[in-house]
């Protein structure tokens, strides 16, 4: 959630600092920091809102040395003020360690800490649990910069990622992880650390995924990698296939409108190398190892949060009705904490974008400590899950900047469909089944590319102006496409700010219709080609008799439609099984053009982050 980037080497440690800032503001945050030191002095600036509001604090300021660190802060204890901004110190009348801290995560024990640390003469300045690190660092100073931070992490219980400068030591940056993401960089004479590599992507590709309860020390000299209690940890470097452009926004005005517009790559790409159309089947080489265990499963478990558990719903409807396994699909932050039943025979799949979210982290560790097959889908290579899955699947989505996710949810559609594929064929799937279906997933791109045409999207956008100042939305969808509605109810919600839920239509009729009126519309996905579409007309017609206003995804060929709905979004006939692929698109549209109507921060909405890294 927040964002860590820390800089050793030669250039500008400002300019190093700032700019990793500018490439972390996706992930979330409502204030930020920066500090530097030479030895004789620790500079320390923070600024609540953007990270321009900081630039603007810190104008004529100095900041020396070659060492520094930055921060992006999403609040998690105290309020959004410069006093619980990050980087945070300690005493600043210490003869011991004058250090700066910068922390993503929540220490569990703070309190507990803080109180023993006040009885000792520490004063604190601010709200948060983070400060208590940099003031346990400086009552454990004893000569040594790594010794008093590593006796500092052993007091410590939750997760963090943290960073920590010190002025007696200007030319030593020590970091650590604890269930919380980082990153370090690797250049020519200089190294990096960040919550991910956006942060320093422009300097170096070659990183160093650090693991959880390991501590770094970082000189200009080289770096050293070692557990809590000081056993050395040799690592190797990997290098990351994408570059800084991939990371910009190439002429957009938002990153979620590029991303939008991306998918038909990201699409072809979740598939590429994927589909074996003469044999019927899909290829998923990450998974190939456990190919024999999966052909007998008898249950699968989906846990996931956010867009992702809305993908794996879809997920569940694919796996069940192709290769007729019972699927469960679980919040992650309900199944860490219940006692879920892992019988022989069940696989537990998890879904993440980011590969390190929380929840699902914590569930996956779950699933394995009671002897689960985990597999992962995840769109960042070398992330937590990736590592600690006993096998999975990339996305090869590419980047993700926008906060509300668009591409990685129909990469991760993709990627089911492939899995169910694989499962389905392996259970007597027949062979020209399985080529049907997989010729019209390869076709999916090119229905995509011809669904964002301009005409298409001016449509959706005079819709999206002409519903923006509504304070309520209704999102309805049957079968398979129950989930795509749960998926564009919380696409508007994430970003216009408009309150919108998510019903299968049989539902509505068991409380929602109680809201229906002329001020709420009904967004209802109703394709011609579906076995349930007279299913859902009759929904619409309940909808119609009490004034209310329809907005319907619809399919070209339906001439119909128009008398039930007062504004239809069209979409090409696809296979039903692949139809979310398609109906997502004009909701992840609807939504962008209602946000940027009411002048809604798009890339960056309120209170989100874009990987959540806390419970």
């Amino acid at each position: 959630m927040c964002g860590i980037v820390g800089y050793v080497g030669k250039k500008n440690v400002r300019d190093v600092i700032i700019e990793g800032l500018h490439r972390l503001e996706y992930r979330g945050y409502d204030s930020a920091g920066i500090a530097t030191t030479d030895g004789k002095t620790l500079v320390v600036k923070k600024a609540i809102g953007k990270i321009s509001d900081l630039e603007k604090a810190i104008q004529g300021i100095s900041f020396p040395g070659s060492i520094g660190m930055g921060h992006t802060r999403w609040a998690t204890h105290g309020g959004v003020t410069e006093a619980n901004a990050h980087p945070h110190t300690g005493c600043p009348w210490t003869k011991k360690l004058q250090v700066a801290v910068a922390h993503n995560g929540i220490i569990e024990n703070y309190r507990h800490i803080k109180t023993l640390l006040e009885k000792k003469g520490h004063m604190f300045t601010s709200e948060t649990d983070t400060e208590v690190i940099a003031h346990l660092i400086e009552e454990y100073a004893n000569g040594s910069l790594f010794e008093a931070v590593r006796a500092a992490l052993n007091d410590l219980e939750g997760a963090y990622a943290i960073v920590v400068i010190s002025k007696e030591y200007p030319h030593e940056l020590i970091a650590a992880r604890n269930q919380s993401p980082l990153v370090l960089g690797v250049g020519k004479g200089e190294y990096y650390i960040g919550s991910d590599p956006s942060a320093f992507v422009t300097h170096t590709r070659d990183v160093i995924h650090v693991e959880d309860g390991e501590i770094v020390r970082i000189t200009p000299e080289g770096y050293t990698i070692s557990l809590l209690d000081n056993t050395p940890i040799s690592r190797n470097v990997t290098h990351i296939d994408w570059d800084a452009k991939k990371i910009e926004k190439g002429g957009y005005d938002h990153y979620m409108k590029k991303e939008i517009d991306e998918q038909p790559h990201s699409t072809r790409d979740a598939m590429r190398g994927r589909i074996d159309i003469e044999n019927g089947n899909a290829r998923l080489r990450g998974i190939e190892d456990k190919l024999n265990e999966l052909s007998i499963l008898k249950r699968i478990i989906i846990t996931a949060c956010g867009t992702s558990w809305h993908a794996g719903l879809v997920g569940e409807y694919l796996i069940e009705e192709l290769a007729r396994i019972p699927v469960e699909v679980e919040y992650a932050s309900e199944f860490r904490y219940r006692s879920p039943i892992i019988e022989p025979g069940t696989a537990v799949l998890v879904i993440s974008q980011s590969g390190e979210t929380a929840d699902t982290l914590a569930a996956l560790r779950e699933a394995k400590r009671q002897g689960g097959l985990v597999l992962g889908i995840c769109n960042v290579i070398g992330s937590t899950i990736a590592r600690e899955t006993h096998s999975g699947v990339y996305l090869h989505a590419g980047p993700e900047i926008g906060v509300a996710s668009t591409k990685a949810f129909t990469s991760q559609i993709t990627v089911l469909t492939l899995l169910s594929v694989l499962l389905a064929r392996s259970r007597g799937m027949s062979q020209a089944r399985g080529q049907q279906l997989l010729k019209a997933l390869a076709d999916i791109p090119e229905k995509m590319t011809y669904l964002l045409r301009p005409e298409n999207e001016q449509a959706i956008k005079k819709i999206a102006e002409a519903h923006a100042e509504r304070n309520h939305f209704l999102y309805l969808g049957r079968g398979i496409n129950f989930p795509v509605a749960l998926e564009g109810a919380l696409k508007l919600k994430e970003i216009s700010y408009i309150h919108a839920e998510g019903y299968p239509a049989a539902e509505m009729k068991h409380g929602p219709i109680a809201l229906i009126d002329k001020k709420m519309p009904s967004v209802i996905i109703a394709l011609k080609h579906d076995p349930l579409y007279p299913k859902i007309i009759s929904n619409m017609e309940e909808i119609l008799a009490r004034g209310g206003d329809i907005i319907a995804v619809a399919t070209e060929e339906d001439g119909e439609i128009e008398k039930k709905a007062k504004h239809v979004l069209r979409v090409p006939t696809v296979p039903i099984e692949l139809s979310p692929l398609v109906t997502a698109l004009p909701l992840q549209m609807l939504a962008y053009y209602a946000a940027v109507k009411r002048g809604c921060e798009i890339d960056q909405p309120r209170n989100l982050a874009k990987s959540v890294t806390v419970e």
